[in-house]
């Protein structure tokens, strides 16, 4: 369990230094300059300062170091990704899942060679910090995932289309943060009734390009938070005994 929790809380630092304090002009320097770009540094700061203060342990700061190490060397090398015919498309998820894979094993190493003992929270607390990862997750990182899973298929509908409208991002997150709630507490009808409220509307638009292109992010986005809220109901509730 300290090690499903430790993770979670590294979890909880990606997204908040990758996506929630990352703004886009950062983030578009680093994808075209890598090392070169003015902002790597600070960001690579971020990176390491919430992989540090999550992990609740003073000890972490070596664990924390490498972390934020080796996220530079990554997006460092993100132009190069990016300038493959190969990984063109698919360079978004590879240098997530290096960044994933990396602070698990580096979470999982420090608890097998150091311990963890942190303060202020416990094993005790894990359904509520899953429940924020979850809930992080359906905000600003969702938003940016439905748009990388359209650049991957080469879905889009204007020169536009690669950014959602900010009402959309917050129409977008709300009814991921409604899924979420609904599906918690039982009521399946009503997440139901909210999808197909959801598509009729769309269906309104006489522009039906624009429409597919809407409702494809709108089922996206229910899926997001659907799996989201499953993992919580199938896995961590009945690990935890609530």
């Amino acid at each position: 369990m300290e090690i499903i929790t430790l993770i979670t809380l590294q979890t909880i630092a990606h997204l908040l230094a990758d996506y929630t304090f990352q703004s886009k002009k950062t983030a578009k320097s680093k994808a075209k300059k890598g090392f070169k770009s003015k902002y790597l540094k600070w960001h690579i700061l971020i990176v390491f300062v919430c992989s540090y203060l999550l992990s609740f342990d003073y000890r972490f700061l070596p664990a924390a170091l490498i972390i934020a190490g080796l996220h530079w060397v990554i997006d460092g090398f993100k132009p190069q990704m990016i300038a493959s015919k190969r990984l063109h498309k698919g360079a978004f998820f590879i240098d997530q899942l290096l960044h994933i894979l990396i602070y698990a094993l580096v979470s999982t190493t420090f608890i097998k060679l150091v311990g963890w003992q942190p303060i202020f929270i416990d094993t005790t607390h894990f359904t509520y910090i899953c429940l924020i990862a979850v809930f992080l997750l359906c905000t600003k990182p969702a938003n940016i995932l439905i748009k990388e899973i359209f650049t991957l298929f080469s879905v889009s509908f204007t020169e536009k289309s690669q950014d959602l409208p900010n009402a959309g991002r917050l129409i977008g997150i709300t009814e991921r943060w409604l899924v979420l709630v609904l599906i918690i507490i039982g009521q399946f009808s009503a997440v139901g009734f909210l999808i197909t409220a959801k598509s009729i509307l769309r269906f309104k638009d006489g522009d039906y390009l624009k429409t597919e292109y809407v409702l494809i992010g709108t089922m996206l986005s229910f899926a997001i938070a659907i799996a989201c809220a499953l993992v919580i109901t199938l896995f961590v509730l009945p690990i935890s005994g609530r």
